[in-house]
């Protein structure tokens, strides 16, 4: 259980939460809803332990499980099996049952024999303990049903994808048995049939659950709570109704906000225009003053009606103008270690052209985007610049971003042309204002990365976008700027994406298969590779 008693937050000046009491007990299945930049991976932080509140107490008396936005997942060289494993410390044990094993074997005395099965038997027993080699295979059909494979398992985790690597830290969550999941946005990279698995998961789980998601499917299948922050108030307004029960009651809540505060609002004006009245009067300015002060409270004891929550306007940029082929990939290949990822991949970008790249998890979508913005080397092949190039690029780990600089100070250096006050209002325009521009980006949520990510791209002038995922972490709102941006660029976009509803937008001309490099005339036959990609 997870106890936050008068909890507020804040990001340096700006309050996002108000202190508030709340609790996810045993049995809990908690969906945290709000706009972008709420505060909901900010609040989730707290209640994990990785972030201090600006008052109040979060106390937990058990395992905690936490999936951020942007996992950490440890040694690099770790195999991703070895990895979920750890979350009950499986991976030491096997590890010194297989040690003592080979002990026993090249044991020379009797003594060094009976000191290795002594061993033996300890790790044995810590093992049965820990749920026995059914533990270990439970771990591998959560791995499976979440689209890991054995071929995946047994590689190291610096050889995975970003998609990949997430997939398996929610793995090793899952399979922790923690009391209580912490999830921001677990459907993240997963393919329409793991997402589909995941929410019988979650909604059979013991323990208590809040999970952040974009997902109103999952949502509706999982959760019998709802915790919304508000942004323009500050404040958490707690139902506990399953989702479609709760849409219902928020919008009935809404409505009765607006009543009264029209009502109040009547109330005050009268009030205070017998009060103006009266004030001329020096015998009835006490009076007066007391009418003003009650049109004041009046006001003050009912909730102002809730402002529209804004949305970040998305425009990608006017292209530069560029040659007929502004980029071509020649024989590309790429390999980690003995793992060949894809080879023999050829792509010529036209100027305007729009290709989505297909291909299951790990067959190197991101890898291919990463050569092709010159972040990394392919083992073969060359890109090769085509006259006016200019490349603009949205990672899906947001690794354009640098996380030790400001917002602000990251727009500038995307933006060298442009002076403060140009910077400052394009920032404005994607809801970073005041003192949210003096952020360090590392404080930033999922969602407000996104943004900063997409407001970088904005002023690069590109004329070839290279986007990764550029829907994910986004409310209904902003994705469906981002999607009308995509609809609208005039410049080439080379497209990775799971959200089909990018791909329509995108209308595309070719698509590219990976791994093996097949390209093909777009056709709505591939729609349906999008969502298992």
């Amino acid at each position: 259980m997870i106890v936050a008693r008068d909890v507020s937050v804040a990001v340096g000046a700006r309050t996002l939460l108000e202190p508030t009491s709340f609790q996810i007990a045993t049995g809990d299945r908690i969906g945290l809803v709000g706009r972008n930049g709420a505060g909901k991976t900010t609040l989730t932080k707290i209640l994990a332990g990785e972030g201090q509140p600006a008052s109040g107490l979060v106390t937990n008396s058990g395992l905690v499980g936490y999936l951020p936005q942007d996992p950490r997942t440890g040694d690099p060289d770790q195999l991703a099996r070895d990895r979920i494993l750890s979350a009950r410390g499986l991976d030491g044990i096997l590890k010194r049952l297989a040690t003592t094993s080979h002990a026993i074997a090249d044991a020379v005395t009797d003594e060094a024999r009976d000191d290795a099965m002594r061993r033996y038997a300890r790790a044995e027993a810590e093992l049965t303990a820990a749920g026995g080699y059914g533990a270990e295979s439970e771990a591998a059909r959560i791995a499976a049903n979440l689209g890991l494979p054995d071929r995946v398992l047994t590689q190291p985790i610096r050889t995975l994808s970003g998609g990949q690597r997430r997939r398996v830290e929610l793995a090793r969550i899952l399979f922790s048995g923690a009391d209580t999941l912490l999830l921001d946005e677990p459907t993240n990279h997963l393919d329409a049939d793991s997402v589909v698995w995941l929410r019988g998961f979650l909604a059979g789980y013991p323990g208590g659950i809040l999970v952040i998601s974009h997902d109103t499917g999952l949502l509706d299948a999982v959760v019998t709570k709802v915790y919304h922050l508000d942004a323009n108030r500050a404040e958490m307004d707690q139902y506990n109704l399953d989702w479609k029960k709760y849409l219902v009651q928020r919008e009935t809540d809404e409505k009765r906000r607006r009543r009264e505060r029209a009502n109040a609002e009547k109330k005050a004006s009268r009030l205070l225009e017998q009060a103006a009245k009266m004030g001329a009067k020096a015998t009835k300015a006490v009076a007066a003053q007391n009418m003003a002060r009650r049109a004041e409270k009046l006001l003050a004891a009912t909730e102002g009606e809730r402002a529209q929550d804004r949305v970040a306007k998305i425009r990608f940029p006017e292209p530069a103008s560029c040659g007929r082929v502004p980029l071509t990939a020649e024989s590309l290949s790429k390999s980690y270690g003995s793992l060949e990822v894809f080879t023999g991949v050829d792509l010529a970008i036209d100027r305007g052209a729009n290709v989505v790249v297909l291909g299951l998890n790990g067959a190197g979508k991101t890898t291919l985007l990463r050569i092709l913005a010159g972040l990394e080397e392919p083992d073969t092949g060359e890109v090769v610049p085509g006259h006016g190039l200019k490349l603009g690029y949205y990672a899906q780990e947001h690794e354009t971003i640098d996380v030790g600089r400001s917002v602000l100070d990251n727009m500038v250096s995307a933006s060298p042309n442009l002076d403060d006050t140009q910077v400052r209002k394009i920032l404005g325009s994607f809801l970073f204002t005041g003192d949210d521009v003096d952020k360090p980006a590392r404080v930033l949520s999922g969602g407000e990365k996104t943004r900063l990510a997409l407001a970088m791209l904005v002023v690069s002038s590109a004329n070839v976008l290279l986007l990764d995922e550029p829907t994910n972490n986004l409310d209904p709102a902003s994705r469906a700027e981002v999607l009308d941006a995509i609809r609208t660029y005039a410049g080439a976009v080379v497209l990775v994406t799971h959200d089909e509803g990018a791909v329509e937008a995108l209308q595309p001309d070719r698509v590219l298969l990976l791994p093996d490099g097949d390209e093909d005339l777009w056709s709505p036959e591939y729609t349906e590779l999008i969502s298992l990609a």
